[in-house]
C-alpha cells in the first residue's frame, strides 16, 4: 500500500551500499541509549546478557525437533532467532523420564554447548573450518530454475572458515562471526564486489534487561511460525544491519526494527531506501500467540529515516507527511500449541482495492498479499516430528508502483526471494541417534513468471496482470531427504534428492529431472575465560 506521491515509477536501478555516515549516525545513538540505560539499571531490572544462538547453527535443527515434539516449550513462539539463555533453560526443564535415551542424550549434548562456565563478566571464542561440496551455489535448492536471473546447476567445492567472538559483561553483549566461504563469490544472492568470500554471519552490540533490549548490528531474524521463512523479515538478506527494541514483559512485548535498505540511482542522483517494522507480540499463558505487526518501506533523494515512521506506537501507513510517502505493509501471525499438534498461520496484504469499476483502470489492480497456514507435531514418541505447510504469495507482492519502495536489500528479499507462486511442503523429523537427525521432505512449488525484480506494471496493464501464477506457470516436485550429525567437534550436513520439472524455464510442455544435493563437514573447537 503507498500513500503520497513520489514519482520515479519504472526507473531502473543500480546497488550502491549504504552511505557509512548514516550507519555510523545510528551507531552512535545506540551506544548513546547503551550508556544511558546501563546508568539507570534499577529502573530497567538489569540481568545477564546473552547471545543469540544463529538460525544456521548446528544445534538449531535439533532444538527445533524438540520444541515441535513437545519435549521442551518454545521460548519465544513465532519469533526466531532463540536467545542461548533461554534455550538452556526450557532444556534444563524438560521431563526426561519418558524420554527415549537417544532424547535424553541429544538433551544432555545440547545443554553442555552453552552452558556458561563463567557468571562473571567473560568472553567465548570458537574457531571452525570446514568443507563441502554441492550441485548448486545457492542456499536453497528450491531456488534452481526461478527469479530474476534464473538461477541453474552449478557443481562446486567450497572450503570456509570462521571466528565467533562472544563478550559478555552484565547486561552488555558483543558478538562478532565474520566467515571466509568460497562458496559466496560465485552465489548469485552475495552482493560483494570486493574481497568477495568474506561475510559477517552476525555482528553486533546490544543491551539486555527483564522489561527491555537494545540492539544494534547484524543478526538474521525470522519473524512468522518457526521452520518457515518469514513474509518479511526473514533470514534471506545476508549480513542485513539494523536497530532493533523491544520493550515489555517476557509475554507482552512491543518490538521494533529499523534498517537502511541499499542505495540506488536515479538520473544521477542516488535514493535512500529505508525499512521500518512494528509489532506487538503476545504470548499469554496458555495455548495462544499472536503477533499484529505492520511495516513501511520509504525512499527519496537525499531522504533519511523520518522519526515518525519509527515511533513503535503509531502506524506508518496513516504517519505520512506532506510531501513523503511510504509503501505500506499489515500483518498478523498465530500460533495454538496443543498436546499432540501446534497450528500456525501468517498473513500479510501489500496493497488491496476496496472498490473496483470496471470503467476506472486504477481499480482493476490486481490484490498483493502473502500468506502461510500449517501444523506441527509429533508422532506419540519424541523421536519422531512433522510438519505439513501451504504458503502462497501473490504476483505483485513486495512491487510497488514507485519502483525503489519495494522490500529489497541488494536484490534480496527481506522476507521472501520470489513472489508470484504457491507451495506445499511436508517434512519429517527423526532423531536416529543422539545428534544424528534425517529429515525427509516432500514439496510441490509452483512458480509463475512474476518476481520482486521486476517493474510494476502500468496502470493500463492492470487487466491483464494476474493475481497470482502469471504466464506459464512451471512445477516442481522435490523428493529429498537431510542430514545432520554432531561428533564431538565435528558436524556433518547434507541433503539430496531429485527435483521433477514440468513446464520448465516455463516453456510449454518442457520437462526436466535434476538430481540435487550437498554435504559439508564443519570442525569447532572453542575456549571461554573471564574478561581480564
Amino acid at each position: 500500500m503507498t500513500t503520497g506521491d513520489m514519482g520515479g515509477d519504472n526507473i531502473t536501478a543500480v546497488a550502491r551500499p549504504p552511505q557509512p555516515p548514516q550507519i555510523a549516525r545510528s551507531m552512535r545513538v545506540f551506544l548513546l541509549l547503551c550508556l544511558t540505560a546501563a546508568d539507570f539499571p534499577l529502573a530497567l531490572a538489569a540481568q545477564e546478557a546473552s547471545p543469540y544462538v544463529p538460525l544456521d547453527h548446528w544445534a538449531m535443527p535439533f532444538v527445533e525437533h524438540l520444541i515441535t515434539a513437545g519435549v521442551i516449550a518454545d521460548p519465544t513462539p513465532l519469533t526466531r532467532p532463540l536467545k542461548q539463555s533461554d534455550v538452556t533453560r526450557a532444556l534444563s526443564g524438560a521431563d526426561t523420564s519418558a524420554l527415549a535415551p537417544s532424547v535424553r542424550a541429544t538433551i544432555r549434548h545440547l545443554v553442555a554447548e552453552w552452558q556458561p562456565t563463567e557468571r562473571r563478566p567473560h568472553y567465548r571464542v570458537e574457531l571452525s573450518a570446514g568443507a563441502a561440496a554441492a550441485t548448486q551455489v545457492v542456499r536453497d535448492p528450491l531456488e534452481l530454475d526461478r527469479g530474476v536471473p534464473e538461477r541453474q546447476i552449478e557443481r562446486r567445492a567450497f572450503f570456509n572458515a570462521g571466528l565467533d567472538a562472544e563478550l559478555l559483561f552484565g547486561p552488555l553483549v558483543g558478538v562478532s562471526h565474520p566467515i571466509v566461504d568460497t562458496r559466496l563469490k560465485y552465489d548469485p544472492d552475495w552482493y560483494a564486489t570486493e574481497d568477495v568470500s568474506t561475510q559477517f554471519a552476525q555482528a553486533y552490540v546490544g543491551g539486555q534487561w527483564r522489561l527491555g533490549e537494545i540492539f544494534f548490528g547484524i543478526l538474521p531474524r525470522n519473524w512468522g511460525p518457526s521452520g518457515v521463512q518469514g513474509v518479511l523479515l526473514s533470514d534471506d538478506p545476508y549480513s542485513m544491519d539494523h536497530l532493533a527494541i523491544a520493550l515489555g514483559t517476557p509475554r507482552t512485548q512491543l518490538q521494533a526494527v529499523a534498517t537502511q535498505l541499499d542505495s540506488r540511482d536515479s538520473l544521477g542522483a542516488r535514493v535512500n531506501r529505508f525499512m521500518d517494522l512494528h509489532r506487538l507480540w503476545l504470548h499469554p499463558r496458555g495455548r495462544w500467540t499472536l503477533a499484529l505487526w505492520e511495516a513501511g518501506v520509504t525512499s527519496g533523494v537525499g531522504r533519511q529515516l523520518e522519526p515518525w515512521y519509527l515511533n513503535v506506537a503509531t502506524l506508518s501507513y496513516f504517519r505520512a507527511q506532506t510531501g513523503t510517502n511510504v509503501n505500506a505493509f499489515l500483518g498478523v501471525d498465530v500460533e495454538r500449541h496443543a498436546a499432540r499438534a501446534t497450528l500456525f498461520g501468517q498473513f500479510m496484504l501489500d496493497d488491496i482495492q476496496v472498490t473496483r469499476h470496471a470503467n476506472t483502470p486504477e481499480d482493476l489492480k490486481p490484490a498483493s498479499y502473502a500468506f502461510t497456514v500449517g501444523a506441527k507435531g509429533c508422532f506419540g514418541t519424541a523421536a519422531a516430528s512433522w510438519l505439513v505447510y501451504y504458503t502462497q504469495v501473490a504476483n505483485l507482492t513486495y512491487r510497488n508502483k514507485n519502483d525503489f519502495q519495494v522490500p529489497l536489500y541488494f536484490g534480496l528479499g527481506t522476507g521472501r526471494n520470489f513472489d508470484d507462486y504457491d507451495q506445499a511442503t511436508a517434512r519429517l523429523s527423526v532423531l536416529m541417534r543422539p545428534t544424528l537427525l534425517l529429515g525427509p521432505e516432500v514439496t510441490v512449488l509452483r512458480q509463475g513468471e512474476g518476481d520482486p525484480r521486476l517493474p510494476h506494471p502500468l496502470v493500463p496493464q492492470y487487466a491483464a496482470t494476474p493475481v497470482i501464477l502469471s504466464g506459464v506457470v512451471q512445477r516442481t516436485v522435490r523428493l529429498a531427504i537431510g542430514w545432520s550429525w554432531q561428533l564431538g567437534g565435528v558436524n556433518i550436513t547434507g541433503n539430496g534428492g531429485v527435483q521433477l520439472l514440468q513446464n520448465a524455464g516455463h516453456a510449454q510442455n518442457v520437462s526436466k529431472t535434476e538430481w540435487v544435493g550437498s554435504i559439508g563437514v564443519t570442525y569447532r573447537v572453542r575456549h571461554q575465560d573471564v574478561l581480564p
